[in-house]
């Protein structure tokens, strides 16, 4: 026990987090939304409870462009987790209150987070290219609010869940586009890694089993299929981007029934022979869900790859 002890000391002293009071930690779900053996439905993950954030503040003009800033409590400066939300990229499916539960985990770790609203099919802007224009300036917006909150942007990563992660590895991604790219932005903010929860990292290869989204997403959300269009998958898929040259972990879970497992693992095989610092984590019992909910069995593995990327360097 002792031994356990001072691994977590050790472990919480390098990332540099102060202890959290009971206040400041999430609210738990009922029993009934987290336990049992079936799989954690989309319905279930998006009832679960999240504290007020700390901040709301737009990145740009538009409705749908601002993010949720929480910053746990001492002087800082904090690390900052940002935080990218699913959905299939459709306004209709979901909205950045469903990792409002994961950024109360992680303030609760003294870790800040800066969960980003984007703009989605079925609204004005959204797809190509305004999703991911969207999600960059989002990213890039630390640097404005940075000093008076107390964030360390040498210690920022992204973290996306589903549809999220593939916005959260296109984040990495995006110094390495071209110039003239529709999405391209100068100087983006340097991410030191991306964990992607069940996300995509090839667009293309997730046109066969986008059904789970209920309709043709991806050639909706690039404005063509991949013989139309095929600069802009090359753009937004991490897998025809590499090497990225940052940390990338990729967890996902062995009953995900939305998203093909063996999608991450193509991805993963390719990153390593591109020489890119990648691992991917398989959760036995988790489902699709389950890996970005901060009250189930999952989430100690989860959050352990998240402090082990924010974690400070000698």
């Amino acid at each position: 026990m002792k031994i356990m002890l001072v691994s977590v000391i050790v472990l919480l002293t390098g990332l540099g987090v102060v202890a959290q009071t009971t206040s400041d930690r999430p609210n738990s779900p009922t029993a009934a939304s987290v336990s049992g053996t079936s799989l954690m439905t989309a319905a279930q993950f998006q009832a679960l409870l999240s504290k007020p954030a700390d901040y709301r503040l737009s990145y740009g003009t538009d409705a749908n462009q601002f993010g949720e800033l929480r910053v746990p409590s001492g002087i800082g400066p904090h690390p900052v987790a940002v935080l990218i939300h699913g959905g299939c990229w459709r306004a209709e499916y979901a909205k950045l209150g469903e990792l409002g539960p994961m950024g109360d985990a992680l303030k609760a770790k003294g870790i800040a987070t800066w969960n980003i609203e984007y703009r989605r099919l079925g609204q004005a802007g959204g797809g190509w290219p305004g999703t991911y224009l969207d999600v960059g300036r989002g990213v890039d917006y630390l640097r404005s609010i940075a000093v008076q909150n107390h964030l360390d942007l040498s210690r920022v990563i992204v973290v996306g869940h589903s549809a999220g992660g593939h916005l959260a590895m296109w984040v990495a991604a995006r110094p390495r586009l071209p110039k003239n790219s529709l999405i391209y932005l100068r100087d983006p903010l340097p991410v030191r890694g991306v964990i992607d929860l069940a996300g995509i990292a090839d667009m293309a290869a997730f046109i066969p089993f986008e059904k789970s989204c209920g309709t043709a997403v991806v050639e909706q959300m690039l404005g063509g299929t991949p013989a139309e269009v095929p600069e802009y998958y090359a753009q937004t898929s991490a897998i025809r981007m590499l090497p990225l040259g940052v940390r990338q972990t990729l967890i996902w879970g062995r009953r995900d029934q939305v998203f093909p497992i063996s999608l991450g693992e193509k991805y993963v095989q390719t990153a390593e022979h591109a020489g890119d610092p990648v691992r991917r984590v398989s959760i036995p019992e988790a489902g699709h869900f389950e890996i970005a909910n901060p009250f189930s069995a999952a989430w100690p593995t989860v959050e352990g790859e998240i402090l082990s990327l924010l974690a400070k360097r000698p």
